[in-house]
């Protein structure tokens, strides 16, 4: 693995047809959970040789497991979880909105065995991927709660155990993602007391992933967030965060992982438009704390339409690292 312009992605790949197929049919009970269980690895293998063929540097799991990203911890969560109705979330995709119903508490890994099992896929590292305290409270009902500074440090005590649990089954990157974390700019202090207490203990490197924000507004608590790396979308904005980070680049120590293609978009954009961004990121960054990637999941987008835009991200640093002569 080279030292700069390292390449990843967020989280989530789209699902096979045959895999949402099964998934489908397991919900109406026509499947087993063995069986899903087998097209879901099925799946996940899939995307770990993708990625490997392409080229990405730091590999996910792709989240072949899971539908949206706080009811798969909430389903596991029965002692103090349950799933609500269905509620619309973008477009025509919607999801089973969760109820705390009980005092949180681990009960256990549960992202663990897939991480193992993609892991064993490769030599290449595989990120531990988990849904961040704030968000999971912000994207559920609270029925046992007082605050939600106490429902968020609760959240935040049970994401740490599955932290910790994947630290110590390997993971050298573990992201903790906080989508929601932007919505209320004056509750920005409480996601970062959340994040510091899920990565407290935490020895491998620790990212949070916040998309499509008002980032002005919350710049300065976003910049001192307590995690090694801060991923944030930069392709759907025209790259135009870039220049508020410049701005404020004396103050800004971390690691970057800036989106480069838009994943909300079925247009593939262009090696030189990628290469545009990146090169602007860097005439104020080193490239050792320059990370690669697309705006957000990629889940939204076709098979196809993900493995040409990675195509095309990896051969833009490709090309800039040659231009450039980055190791």
């Amino acid at each position: 693995m080279t030292s700069g312009l390292l390449t990843t992605t967020v989280g989530s790949f789209p699902k096979p047809p045959y895999l949402q197929q099964a998934r489908n049919k397991h919900s109406r009970g026509q499947i087993s959970d063995d069986e899903l269980s087998k097209l879901e690895r099925e799946a996940t293998a899939y995307w770990i040789k993708r990625q490997e063929e392409i080229g990405l540097d730091i590999l996910v799991h792709g989240e072949m497991e899971r539908g949206d990203m706080v009811a798969y911890f909430a389903d596991l969560l029965t002692e103090s979880m349950a799933l609500a109705g269905l509620v619309r979330s973008y477009g025509n995709r919607y999801y089973h909105k969760p109820i705390i119903t009980g005092a949180l508490h681990w009960q256990g890994p549960m992202t663990v065995d897939m991480w193992r099992y993609a892991q064993s896929l490769t030599d290449k590292p595989v990120k531990g991927m988990l849904t961040g305290p704030y968000t999971m409270v912000d994207w559920s009902f609270d029925e046992y709660y007082e605050t939600r500074r106490d429902s968020v440090l609760a959240m935040a005590e049970m994401v740490n155990e599955e932290a910790l649990a994947l630290q110590d089954a390997g993971a050298q990157y573990i992201q903790i993602d906080e989508p929601a974390a932007t919505t209320r700019p004056e509750e920005m202090s409480l996601v970062a007391e959340g994040l510091a207490r899920s990565a407290q203990g935490l020895t491998a490197k620790t990212i949070t992933h916040i998309c499509y924000g008002d980032f002005g507004k919350v710049f300065d608590q976003l910049i001192s967030l307590p995690v090694d790396q801060i991923d944030i979308e930069t392709a759907n904005s025209d790259f135009d965060l870039l220049e508020l980070i410049r701005q404020h680049k004396n103050s800004f120590s971390k690691e970057l992982a800036m989106g480069v293609v838009d994943v909300h978009d079925h247009n593939l954009e262009s090696v030189e438009q990628v290469k545009d961004g990146i090169k602007r990121a860097l005439s104020f960054l080193e490239p050792e704390r320059l990370y690669i990637d697309p705006d957000c999941g990629l889940k939204t987008r076709t098979v196809e339409e993900a493995e040409d835009k990675l195509r095309v991200m990896v051969q833009a640093v490709r090309e800039v690292k040659q231009e450039l002569s980055i190791d």
